[in-house]
């Protein structure tokens, strides 16, 4: 009698999956320090938002939304919470958020990476599909920063250079 075993590789561990995420956060926090004060709250194209409007969705998804998971709570998404005024005020909260996404994502065992979780109460997805989402979106949103800063005379960072 004969047995096949079924060998599965792994195409990339969580805190793969993490520094990946974060290479791409340092990215962006890097595009926020690249705008003037005064263009980063004020300038859009085309009835964009503001890169700082951008900015604040990307805190207000990373941290809540892995606290959500961690904690199973299907709390609905909101912005209202963070209002900054300067360019200061965004950089501090993109580093507090840092550490909390690494602080949640950490508690995220590999096996619930695969378990469905309703997000925010909207987005109903395997939790690894979430993640990804928040890294898609991510990059989306400083697309439109690149645009900005190109329109601006201002030279972005080399998207390659995320740490």
């Amino acid at each position: 009698m004969s047995t096949t075993a079924t060998i599965t590789k792994q195409f990339m561990t969580s805190e793969q999956l993490l520094e990946h995420w974060q290479g791409h956060r340092n990215l962006t926090k890097r595009v926020i320090e690249a705008f003037p004060e005064k263009e980063l709250f004020e300038f859009s194209i085309g009835g964009m938002r503001p890169f700082a409007k951008l900015a604040v969705e990307l805190i207000s998804i990373g941290g809540p939304a892995l606290k959500g998971i961690v904690d199973k709570n299907i709390e609905a998404y909101h912005e209202e919470g963070f209002a900054p005024q300067t360019k200061e005020d965004i950089l501090k909260k993109w580093d507090e958020e840092t550490d909390i996404i690494n602080h949640y994502f950490a508690q995220i065992s590999e096996k619930r990476f695969q378990e469905t979780f309703n997000l925010f109460g909207q987005y109903e997805f395997p939790i690894y599909q979430n993640i990804l989402y928040f890294v898609d979106n991510e990059i989306h949103h400083r697309g439109q920063g690149y645009v900005y800063l190109r329109a601006l005379g201002i030279e972005p960072p080399f998207f390659w250079e995320r740490f």
